[in-house]
């Protein structure tokens, strides 16, 4: 049995300590940044596709929104959640 191997075009995976310095200056800096500035005005260079990894990412686990002008806002509130989940007549899908 053959094994087909999907060839991935992300050249480079970003690190963790990457990761998490983006997702702080987006907290920090929330509506304040279109994606193509915000990548821009990051503390530490990186790969704009190495960016758009990370900001994929947050922006697919809920960690980030778009407003209808195009800036990135941090939505992610942790707390809230698990007052949310906590409460018995409410349920996650």
């Amino acid at each position: 049995m053959s094994q087909i191997l999907v060839k991935n075009d992300i050249l480079h995976y970003p690190r963790l300590d990457t990761v998490l310095m983006v997702e702080e200056f987006i907290r920090d800096y929330s509506s304040e940044y279109k994606k193509r500035s915000l990548w821009e005005a990051l503390p530490k260079k990186m790969m704009y596709q190495t960016f758009c990894v990370i900001f994929n990412y947050l922006a697919d686990s809920g960690k980030i929104a778009i407003d209808k002008e195009g800036k990135i806002a941090w939505i992610w509130n942790p707390e809230l959640a698990k007052k949310y989940l906590s409460n018995p007549g409410l349920k996650a899908k």
